[in-house]
């Protein structure tokens, strides 16, 4: 993983056109993993070296957390490892699925945004855990892809789901409610004022902005997935119906015109606050309403964002405030894992509410006229506030990229810091840059609408490529001199037969293009290895040295990733070896790591995941092979065993002659002096 410095991305001229150069690109960040993501990713530079840098980790962060589930297919994950509020054994969470299915719909391969809905609408998937807004998501994904089928299969779950929340529907006011721990978001005024200010991360239910905007966009989604499908009329108007009354409710009880924001009203009616009051104060979820294209274009309702923009207000020196200072606990510390600080929503920046923020703002300023003639907020914020975004998942202390949980607004430092917290999935950034800085606004209709959000100033060029769209595949460039690609102004490529369309500014252009059939998803095999978690019986994992089940199941869980820092460590890890050659002590010259299935299967091929630090002391193995359990019980090399040499870093490939057996034991042999962390050991 090369993520700490930033890097001078490689550009060729090939006819008149800058053609990024993926092999180069691809292996300076993500070096032998580079193969990953070489057909799944659109690639992007631009001359803010944050931004470049970010997005290509936030795609490792999203490699990392998929999440192979084995038969069930991919999910993607929020924490690295397991946490105990997650749906078990799948390591499930939904209150970022959003994000997740957001970030997804950019990919190439498809297979992760589709299994990873398919499970979350199954029933093994606890779709109420949080709120969420799965269905409106889902639906974003087929603005990309244009794959009918993939959205209109989950109709009926999506409509399940929806109605499930009729336990949080006060009907007397035609609002939802959620108490602000379900709604992701522990700590927030309602919760803190309704205990007297003495905690608040439990209780102060309220109608809050955010749940009733993720319900309007699922309706919408609902509605225009069963429009989509056909012959269902009654379900089209009944969710359309739903969806105008939680629009209309919402500006109407939850716009506070002298705060001129959304804000919470309590549900709650305690000796310390009083049901349906407005609570006393701005919050950052206040603007989700726009990340959901629900306020109407009016200019009263547009003032919100000046409160974004002020810094005694939302806005912090490193970045957006979940409250303001002005509160009477703001930034107060409750809740403590031993002497670490826990999370909480008083203050702190959120990457979540980050995420929402410059998603609503890149709708308004896009597609609200009125609000956006005011000037109260421009293109030039946006550049600004996804700059400081950026810069955020550096953390300023080590140097090195890396994403946590929240962190101080007035100094950009992670504040909770647990081993959990690392490389954190709970928002989003690249869908952000696509769609946002770059520009290409995803439609319903055979069209491609660029309008790129950035200050030129700042900005001074941009490309993006291998973008998938419409079943075709696009490019978007803005050079502002002409001096970086050769070719001056906003240029538009589409798939490699089709014209180059230029202009140039960077303003908004609308092409005609028929879509063509979205790709089928990359064939994947089933992998038969993966333990879900450490109670699940089979498969079950066995070392020669440190054979723990809490030790060799980090080897067989579906994960894979290879950030160098020991917080973020994954996988199964064998002691430093020696030259002595006994094979059951830690002074191993050869080493294995066993899989017991626990009934015969067949076994034909195995991905090797092996890690590399030299800080920390870890090399690859010099060798391996792949042995089974004979009938006899005695071990053997599998036959006609074709072994790719050992990746560090990256995937390593066997394939054998396909044979039925209850175990599979990989044997190599390691440097001597170095550990060996086994990543994963996945068996097809």
């Amino acid at each position: 993983m090369k993520l700490a410095t930033s890097l001078a991305l490689s550009s060729v001229i090939h006819q008149g056109l800058a053609i990024l150069d993926s092999k180069a690109i691809l292996s300076k960040y993500f070096g032998n993993d580079a193969p990953w993501y070489q057909d799944r990713i659109p690639l992007f530079e631009s001359s803010d070296a944050d931004l470049t840098d970010t997005y290509y980790y936030r795609w490792s962060i999203f490699r990392a957390h998929q999440r192979d589930l084995g038969a069930y297919g991919f999910i993607s994950t929020e924490f690295l490892n397991d946490v105990s509020w997650q749906t078990k054994p799948w390591a499930s969470l939904n209150d970022a699925t959003g994000f997740h299915l957001l970030e997804a719909r950019w990919c190439r391969d498809r297979r992760f945004k589709e299994d990873y809905a398919n499970f979350m609408y199954s029933k093994d998937s606890n779709r109420r855990q949080f709120s969420e807004s799965m269905a409106s998501a889902v639906w974003d994904g087929y603005l990309v892809d244009g794959s009918v089928s993939d959205v209109t299969k989950r109709l009926d779950a999506m409509q399940v789901v929806y109605e499930a929340w009729k336990d949080s529907y006060d009907t007397s006011k035609g609002l939802y409610w959620v108490e602000p721990l379900r709604d992701a978001t522990e700590y927030t005024i309602s919760s803190i004022d309704a205990s007297g200010g003495l905690d608040g991360f439990t209780g102060g239910e309220a109608f809050r902005p955010t749940i009733n905007s993720y319900q309007y966009a699922n309706a919408r989604a609902i509605a225009n997935i069963a429009a989509l499908k056909g012959g269902l009329d009654s379900t089209v108007s009944t969710y359309n119906s739903r969806a105008e009354a939680l629009k209309q409710r919402v500006q109407d009880a939850l716009w506070n015109s002298t705060f001129e924001h959304f804000i919470d009203r309590f549900k709650v009616n305690n000796q310390n606050v009083t049901y349906w009051n407005f609570i006393r104060g701005r919050e950052l979820a206040g603007m989700v309403p726009w990340t959901h294209d629900l306020p109407d274009d009016k200019v009263e309702y547009a003032q919100a964002w000046s409160h974004v923009l002020n810094s005694s207000q939302l806005s912090g020196p490193a970045g957006l405030r979940t409250g303001e200072p002005s509160y009477q606990y703001y930034m107060r510390q409750y809740r403590y894992e031993g002497k670490n600080p826990e999370c909480q929503w008083n203050g702190p920046v959120w990457p979540f509410q980050y995420t929402q923020v410059l998603s609503g703002l890149a709708n308004f300023l896009d597609h609200y006229p009125n609000g956006t003639q005011t000037g109260v907020i421009t293109p030039k914020d946006y550049t600004a506030m996804l700059r400081k975004y950026a810069k955020l998942h550096r953390n300023p202390s080590t140097g090195i990229l890396d994403l946590e949980e929240d962190y101080h607004p007035d100094t950009g430092l992670p504040i909770v810091g647990l081993k959990r917290s690392h490389h954190y999935f709970h928002s989003g950034f690249n869908d952000l840059i696509i769609s946002g800085l770059v520009g290409l606004r995803p439609s319903a209709s055979d069209i491609l609408v660029v309008n790129p959000l950035f200050d030129p100033s700042t900005i001074t060029y941009f490309r993006a490529e291998r973008i998938p769209y419409h079943g075709h595949t696009i490019a978007i460039q803005w050079d502002a001199s002409g001096s970086h690609y050769g070719s001056r102004g906003l240029v538009i490529e589409i798939d490699d037969d089709n014209p180059v369309i230029s202009q140039p500014t960077a303003s908004r252009i609308s092409i005609p293009l028929p879509r063509k059939p979205a790709p089928a998803p990359f064939t994947t095999r089933i992998a038969k290895s993966i333990q879900l978690n450490t109670t699940v019986p089979f498969p079950r994992g066995m070392a020669s040295v440190a054979n723990s089940t809490s030790n060799t199941y980090a080897a067989i869980d579906g994960r894979v990733w290879f950030f160098d820092t020991q917080d973020a460590a994954n996988g199964w890890e064998a002691p430093v070896a020696t030259t002595t050659t006994t094979t059951t002590t830690n002074d191993a010259a050869e080493m294995w790591f066993e899989i017991d299935f626990g009934q015969q299967v067949s076994v034909g091929s195995a991905e090797i995941a092996f890690f590399q630090s030299k800080s920390q002391g870890f090399a690859a193995p010099t060798q391996y092979r792949v042995q089974v359990l004979g009938q006899g019980g005695s071990w053997g090399d599998v036959e006609g065993a074709m072994y790719a040499e050992v990746v560090a870093n990256g995937i390593t490939e066997a394939e054998w002659k396909s044979v039925q057996s209850q175990k599979v034991r990989l044997v190599f042999t390691p440097v001597v002096g170095e550990k060996v962390r086994l990543v994963e050991f996945k068996v097809f």
